[in-house]
């Protein structure tokens, strides 16, 4: 289980800033979360009758969902915070994208969280009151 405390979703990639609650086995957090998103995506195909868009030829497996050397940066102040939180909420409006006229209203992002404090997704809970408790 995680606490999601902020994303993005581009038409590429996406961002994603958590925090692990509990171990799962012997598993890294970030390999952990890499494996639960890479199946739940891959859900998503079969039901569409696409999966055949993330197939693969190797020998240890049929599909492959997300890079395998994806980033990981441990958020540790609230300046690296804020830095990260800056950056991923910019990047649909930033460079080549410009998806949305300002970066607060690109819907797959929670800026809106940030700037207004209300979780319209459901599922937020704020880098600040994770890093310095409620």
């Amino acid at each position: 289980m995680i606490t999601a405390c902020a994303f993005v979703m581009m038409p590429n990639h996406i961002h994603l800033v958590w925090q692990q609650n509990k171990l799962n086995g012997k598993e890294t957090p970030k390999g952990s979360l890499l494996k639960y998103r890479g199946h739940e995506f891959l859900k998503f195909l079969k039901a569409d009758g696409k999966s055949n868009w993330c197939e693969v030829n190797a020998a240890n497996k049929k599909q492959e969902i997300g890079k395998r050397d994806s980033l990981g940066i441990e958020i540790y102040t609230a300046k690296v915070a804020r830095q990260k939180l800056g950056y991923l909420h910019h990047n649909p409006v930033n460079g080549k994208w410009q998806l949305a006229k300002d970066y607060l209203s690109y819907h797959y992002s929670s800026a809106r969280f940030y700037e207004t404090g209300m979780d319209e997704f459901g599922f937020l809970k704020n880098i600040f009151a994770v890093l310095y408790g409620d």
